[in-house]
């Protein structure tokens, strides 16, 4: 049995992100598109990941909380967790490490939180997509303390990747790579992934854009979710269901 699963998306909190696409928007969309397995992901911050628990388990849908942080390298890296918990508190850990570069809405985009019923409850004040100051070489291991798991994202992409930044996938504590496509090509030719499992995800900024690249999970929803949908996904059956994707 597999779930689909879709692992990089935004919301109204992402400047880059629609202003219309809040939690309860993503959360419609992902049942439309039957997607199972759901990450709200915005640029260096879970601050919407509060209402977005409460939207996905009525829904049948199981969040997954985090982010997709910038690295000091300008390197996006999504940052997965189970808990809610978990992921509010290296949200706070990531805002005092970002750049304190003030956002301004006009020419950058809204960066909103709301409740699950769509009211602002705030706005961000730095500019979120700017970097941390944390290195590629230790999110890993930040990450981990906080009990969650990192996969660099858009791999293949010609900017704020690994490739597009250091040129090549450089080892790391990757659960797996998040690629637009399988097999991932740069410039038309195949892209060494050093054999890590690969995924691929939306990268929605936009209600359309959500399950555009919706990728298989093989596995239960009774083994990855054993105490309920509210109750968090159990990381290591995630771990275990990541690691029967391909590798090439």
């Amino acid at each position: 049995m597999s779930l689909l699963a879709d692992f990089h998306n935004h919301s109204c909190l992402s400047p880059c992100g629609s202003l219309d696409l809040s939690p309860r928007v993503l959360a419609d969309a992902a049942l439309v598109n039957k997607i199972r397995v759901m990450a709200l992901t915005d640029h260096n911050s879970s601050l919407n990941c509060p209402a977005f628990a409460k939207l996905c388990p009525p829904r049948g849908i199981l969040p997954i909380f985090g982010m997709e942080a910038s690295t000091q390298e300008e390197i996006h890296v999504l940052c997965l967790f189970s808990s809610l918990e978990a992921s509010l508190e290296f949200s706070d850990y990531a805002y005092s490490i970002l750049m304190p570069f003030p956002n301004n809405p006009l020419i950058t985009g809204d960066q909103v939180y709301v409740d699950e019923e769509d009211n602002i409850e705030g706005e961000v004040e730095y500019y979120l997509v700017n970097p941390l100051d944390l290195s590629v070489e230790n999110i890993g291991a930040k990450v981990f303390e906080y009990g969650g798991i990192v996969i660099p994202a858009h791999v293949d992409r010609p900017a704020f990747s690994m490739t597009s930044q250091l040129g090549v996938i450089t080892p790391g504590p990757w659960t797996a790579l998040e690629c637009t496509r399988i097999p991932p090509l740069i410039d038309g030719k195949p892209l060494d992934t050093l054999g890590y499992h690969l995924i691929t995800s939306s990268d929605a900024h936009y209600a359309d854009y959500v399950a555009r690249r919706a990728f298989e999970l093989d596995i239960s929803m009774e083994e990855l979710a054993p105490n309920g949908l509210s109750c968090g996904a159990d990381m290591d059956a995630l771990k275990r269901a990541l690691a029967k994707r391909p590798i090439k």
